[in-house]
């Protein structure tokens, strides 16, 4: 978690609680709060002209959502749609911003938080240069798995979809089954049912 959900509640936040496929907040929209996932995922997405989706993110528990809006004029570029039934913490941007100035290492923590989000984005970003399914999925599953701490081959359980994984990779669902299967078979993942451990 970025914020310690005590401290949001001392300043007046709330839980609220979203079904899958709810919109959080809508593109276009202005940023008038600081939203705290304490269960569940969300998917930040565009929609472009011909209808198609664009997936920027898929966070999860104790990550917050939209917080750089904060921070400027901007309406929201990006939707928030709950992929799942979620419970995210809603506090005004005025309390969030008080809680930001009382305790000035928040500040540091929320910034590094959001360069890792920008590390993430940029990544992502690249797949669109990248045209080997493997490259693609092993680059995605190193990025986890660092980011989680983990090290040991095949500790890692991936804890995303396999539509999920094709939507970050851009990559169609029938793909990342087919070479998912094939970097088992490299002794590169290892798979237990619907399970993929890195």
């Amino acid at each position: 978690m970025i914020i310690c959900e005590d401290l949001l509640f001392s300043y007046e936040a709330q839980l609220i609680k979203y079904n899958a496929e709810d919109y959080i907040f809508q593109e276009g929209t202005a940023a008038k709060f600081y939203w705290q996932i304490k269960e569940g995922t969300v998917k930040l997405n565009t929609f472009l002209e011909d209808g198609k989706e664009f997936v920027h993110g898929l966070p999860f528990d104790g990550h917050c959502i939209g917080e750089s809006y904060l921070f400027t004029g901007h309406h929201y570029a990006v939707n928030a749609i709950a992929v799942t039934n979620c419970e995210i913490i809603k506090i005004p941007k005025s309390k969030f911003l008080e809680i930001l100035l009382k305790n000035p290492p928040l500040m540091l923590e929320l910034n590094k938080y959001t360069a890792d989000r920008l590390h993430f984005r940029y990544m992502i970003s690249s797949f669109l240069a990248i045209s080997d399914p493997i490259i693609k999925l092993k680059k995605l599953f190193d990025h986890l798995k660092k980011y989680f701490g983990f090290e040991e081959v095949y500790s890692f359980l991936i804890p995303y979809t396999r539509q999920q994984i094709a939507t970050l990779t851009g990559l169609r669902v029938e793909t990342v089954i087919r070479y998912i299967k094939k970097m088992q078979e490299q002794n590169i993942v290892k798979l237990d049912s619907t399970k993929i451990y890195y």
